[in-house]
């Protein structure tokens, strides 16, 4: 069974002996190098043979010391690339904060509300009703909640 996967850390639990997990890029399968390096030997031992498409590489657990460092050395780019796009991101957004562009979300309850669900919260009415009349999840609840204590 050719199996192509998309998906991030987790490999699905049905892959068995004499399967082919195509993956398109080692940073999709691992966030680090000790996930990935994890991940292919688990599945290599399982008889699963793995293939990375942007890399180049073909993992089936027969490998030679060469195949090996291969894995360490573009697992570890693909790691170190994944730290600079999220650093480039938090710089980002720190400038977008400053200029004024990055204000988050916009709140889920006007003042008006918050005030009532204060209220209402403490003369005892049950939280979850309270989230579920006002739209939020019972954690939007709590948050509020906590923002007057």
């Amino acid at each position: 069974m050719l199996l192509i996967y998309e998906g991030i850390l987790t490999v699905p639990p049905f892959v068995r002996e004499g399967d082919t997990v195509v993956v398109h890029s080692m940073d999709r399968l691992a966030r680090n190098l000790d996930d990935l390096r994890r991940l292919v030997q688990q599945l290599t031992k399982r008889g699963v043979r793995i293939e990375f498409v942007k890399e180049c590489l073909t993992f089936t657990g027969e490998d030679s010391p060469m195949a090996n460092l291969l894995l360490s050395v573009m697992g570890a780019f693909a790691e170190f690339e994944r730290a600079l796009i999220r650093e480039r991101q938090r710089e980002g957004i720190a400038l977008a904060k400053q200029r004024g562009a990055y204000r988050g979300r916009k709140k889920a309850l006007s003042t008006e509300q918050v005030a009532e669900l204060q209220s209402r919260a403490s003369a005892g009415e049950q939280k979850a009703k309270l989230a579920r009349e006002y739209g939020i999840s019972r954690e939007t609840l709590y948050q509020y909640l906590k923002t007057t204590e």
